[in-house]
């Protein structure tokens, strides 16, 4: 209701915004988010949380460019992007389930280490894609942008995965009671890092995204992703604590805040008001869903 109600206001504000272009352009700017936000969602659904993510985008992003004007081919050089993340997502998962601390911890130190890597392989400088690798963040389908095509399958696969599959049932129960999911005989640690090595799947294809849209990068191409990602999910009603939310609600917070960004941009609003907006709009998503837990 909310989504439709500010279309309408800023449709009625300025007719552009709800042209079938502007649309297109509104769904094209959150596909990055969109993907990041449903490995955001996997992940606080099982009760976890991964707070590396933008660096992990940036870090893909930055190796892939430096292979390519390394000379090494396009090919390999993207399919070393896309499975770094994989890796990451793994490595984040033996951390926090072995060592049993908080996610939010471990995953916030790591997001300065892969930053960090991403700054030392880059040198802090613009890395170029050349040209290369530009059909999934520019190409069309039928006159539909590859990435609005791609963020949608994504979905889809997603909301399957937590609805149909054994895996997706077990996140959950993980994520109400981990401490019930273990004596339920559900292996805690291995679902973890399996769940956790799933989310660098869905940040490596987020990355490729991005960087087949932009075709230059810095280390920090990635910066503020995790907590959009965050943001959205929320707003969408997946909780901190695990175990209740849904994948459409979590793609509804994406819609939401890429139409804000997109009609505020359109109505030349400064960038400054629109943090403020974006920020706004979180808090009051927060706070509307814990009275909704403390009445129920």
């Amino acid at each position: 209701m909310v989504i439709v109600v500010l279309s309408a206001l800023f449709g009625f504000l300025n007719p552009r915004f709800l042209s079938q272009g502007n649309l297109l352009a509104v769904f094209q700017q959150i596909a990055v988010l969109g993907i990041a936000t449903m490995s955001m969602t996997l992940l606080l659904i099982s009760g976890g949380i991964d707070l590396s993510i933008g660096s992990m985008i940036g870090l893909s992003g930055v190796v892939i460019c430096k292979m390519v004007m390394g000379g090494v081919p396009a090919f390999w050089a993207v399919l070393t992007g896309f499975v770094l993340p994989i890796g990451c997502g793994f490595l984040n998962g033996v951390i926090v389930s072995k060592s049993k601390c908080i996610p939010l911890i471990v995953t916030l130190g790591m997001n300065y280490v892969y930053y960090g890597l991403a700054l030392v392989i880059s040198g802090g400088l613009f890395l170029s894609l050349k040209g290369h690798f530009t059909f999934l963040g520019r190409g069309r389908l039928v006159g539909i942008p590859v990435s609005v095509v791609v963020l949608f399958l994504v979905v889809l696969a997603v909301h399957f995965l937590l609805r149909n599959t054994k895996f997706g049932r077990r996140l959950v129960v993980m994520g109400g009671n981990e401490q019930v999911a273990f004596l339920s005989g559900i292996n805690v640690d291995r679902l973890k890092i399996a769940n956790y090595t799933l989310s660098g799947v869905l940040v490596g294809l987020a990355s490729l995204v991005l960087i087949s849209r932009l075709g230059n990068i810095l280390a920090n191409a990635g910066e503020g992703y995790e907590l959009r990602a965050l943001a959205s999910a929320i707003i969408g009603g997946v909780t901190f604590e695990g175990g209740r939310g849904s994948v459409l609600g979590a793609f509804l917070g994406v819609v939401l805040l890429g139409i804000v960004q997109n009609g505020l941009n359109i109505l030349n609003v400064s960038s400054y008001f629109q943090t403020f907006t974006i920020g706004l709009i979180i808090v009051v998503a927060v706070v509307v869903s814990n009275l909704e837990k403390i009445r129920r």
